[in-house]
């Protein structure tokens, strides 16, 4: 049996991994601690095989003078708990890092990151993301494996972000623009099912989790709008709409343009992408309250 430590009580991603995993209970002991006011030092860790660690500050379009608080969280932070980790005897880091450490979309120019893609945050989130990813490499050795997982956006049931908030603008507008478009994603429980392979293996380096099919924006949105019984006028006539707000709206270039990882680099010697996109897709329900969800 594996014994985890989750750190980020009640976050997103760390309640649905330990939801996933602990429907196998014969094979996880799970337990979470919060990050705030240095909680997680009354913690002891020298009972756990491995640390998921998901704490953190997201990315919601920080404003500049928030900068050094995601320095301090997603950086420092996580540096610090990895160090507590290892003195304690934990023989596994497991870090929620982020596709982010490569980009942002703020243009229409397509970014498709291969394995020889080099990491190029150009905001503070990536970059905070991706120099705790260098501090943990730093600590890693035979007896201290690091893996650093590298998601795109994820999604599911309830979850906060621009996914649901697509689909609410799906079940809304009465026209939208024919602009297909390739992007990575992640289902929740796709990701619960590779964080699941990654600890029971052990394994260490970076990892590029994503689904088995690549996102269009215009087929979610047809999906949602047919799921809902509304109607929608999707047209390449609204498509010149796209080119002109991409220069004006950043919100823009993170719907259409395309974004995703070269789908071999994230193939592994086990399946993870248990479900498909149109099965991930049936569960997920859209109120009033994915209008204002970031």
């Amino acid at each position: 049996m594996k014994k985890i430590l989750i750190t980020g009580a009640n976050s997103y991603v760390g309640t649905s991994v330990e939801k996933w995993l602990l429907m196998n209970p014969c094979e996880f002991e799970i337990d979470t601690v919060d990050t705030m006011n240095d909680a997680w030092k009354k913690a002891d860790f020298t009972k756990y095989d491995a640390v998921f660690h998901v704490a953190g500050i997201a990315h919601v379009d920080p404003k500049p003078e928030m900068a050094p608080l995601y320095y301090k969280v997603n950086r420092d932070l996580t540096i610090e708990i990895a160090k507590w980790a290892k003195k304690a005897g934990v023989k596994q880091f497991v870090f929620m890092s982020s596709e982010i450490v490569y980009h942002v979309s703020r243009s229409m120019k397509p970014h498709i990151m291969t394995l020889d893609t080099k990491p190029n945050p150009n905001d503070f989130y990536g970059d905070s993301k991706l120099q705790a990813e260098n501090g943990l490499n730093e600590l890693a050795c035979d007896t201290f494996k690091v893996a650093n997982l590298r998601p795109p956006m994820i999604y599911g049931p309830k979850c906060k972000g621009n996914f649901l908030r697509l689909g609410w603008l799906a079940t809304k507008t009465p026209v939208f623009p024919c602009w297909h478009n390739k992007r990575s994603m992640l289902y929740v429980y796709n990701l619960a099912e590779f964080v699941k392979h990654v600890i029971n293996r052990e394994l260490s380096g970076t990892f590029y989790p994503q689904n088995r099919e690549l996102s269009d924006t215009v087929e979610i949105v047809r999906y949602f709008a047919k799921k809902y019984n509304h109607k929608i006028w999707i047209s390449k006539l609204f498509n010149p709409a796209v080119l002109i707000g991409s220069w004006f709206l950043p919100q823009v270039p993170k719907m259409f343009a395309d974004s995703y990882y070269e789908p071999s680099m994230t193939k592994y010697d086990f399946d993870y992408q248990v479900f498909s996109l149109e099965e991930s897709m049936k569960d997920l329900e859209i109120t009033e309250e994915n209008r204002r969800m970031k």
